[in-house]
């Protein structure tokens, strides 16, 4: 039975998945070994809180009791040490992860779960940094996490089907939905998104329009909920060029990153979280498109 959740790592993701899992009554301690990030973590979660009361998301009464759930904490072997399942939610790096899982499973208990959010990676490497594979899946969230209903479930080689039962009761109770596929580079979701966003960038690299018309003709067209720039800028165009990166070593050519996103990512334009990526984020909340 899961009631303690340790989620490794406060980027967007992983408050974003510390928020549901505290909304679905699970007490929740959130790490990150750097202060500034956590409270970070802190401040955007509860704007989340206050946003959801405001348009009829969540109570005030049950606002405030997930937000009793939740505990900061940047200690992480202090972290584990009772958890029954710990999400790991760092960035897309294999000596990241590998270090995360290591410290883990060093003061982790034998019978806690491991789950990696990771949107391409491989849940069978990773559960190698451990030593119980049988325990170990990927849980693909989604951005923004508190709005996105999927949950990716993807097994490893070694998965067992209790592990799997036991993962998708989590995410149901977190309130989501949830596929459950075997293995593969970039799974199901990523290998389209990807493929799609590169293609855009191909698009705008080529002259063939600009990124407000790329994009209102994919959402109008294709009846996507987002424009592949915006969701590139809401991801981060570092994660996505990373995503790509990976796809291009395990499937080939057809996911090389175009030149153009390549040279966004060495200017520093990554999209919200640095200000500016393919539109500029620095003088409103809202788009400026320049």
């Amino acid at each position: 039975m899961i009631e303690r959740i340790v989620v490794v790592g406060s980027g967007v993701m992983g408050r974003g998945i510390a928020y549901v899992g505290a909304v679905g009554r699970y007490a929740v301690t959130l790490v990150d070994s750097n202060e500034t990030a956590l409270q970070n973590a802190k401040n955007e979660i509860e704007v989340i809180f206050k946003k959801g009361i405001q348009y009829g998301k969540i109570s005030a009464d049950d606002a405030e009791y997930a937000r009793q759930k939740i505990v900061y904490e940047n200690d992480l072997t202090k972290a584990v040490g009772n958890a029954d399942l710990i999400i790991e939610a760092v960035p897309e790096m294999a000596s990241i992860k590998r270090q995360v899982f290591e410290e883990m499973e060093k003061h982790a208990p034998k019978e806690c779960y491991f789950a990696t959010n990771t949107s391409t990676m491989s849940p069978t490497e990773i559960a190698s940094y451990g030593k119980r594979p049988g325990k170990t899946i990927a849980m693909h969230f989604f951005n923004p996490v508190h709005k996105m209903p999927l949950v990716e479930i993807v097994k490893g080689l070694e998965t067992s089907d209790e592990t799997v039962e036991v993962i998708k009761q989590v995410a149901v109770r977190m309130g989501k939905e949830t596929v459950v596929i075997n293995e593969f580079p970039g799974f199901v979701t990523s290998r389209i998104s990807a493929l799609v966003g590169n293609e855009a960038f191909f698009m705008l690299q080529e002259g063939l329009g600009t990124p407000e018309e790329i994009d209102k003709a994919i959402k109008l067209g294709l009846n996507y909920p987002m424009g592949p720039f915006e969701l590139g800028d809401l991801v981060g165009l570092d994660t996505r060029l990373n995503n790509l990166n990976y796809l291009h070593e395990k499937l080939g050519e057809k996911y090389r990153p175009a030149p153009l996103l390549e040279q966004y990512v060495k200017a520093g334009r990554l999209g919200r979280k640095s200000g500016k990526g393919v539109y500029d984020y620095t003088t409103e909340d809202e788009l400026v498109k320049k």
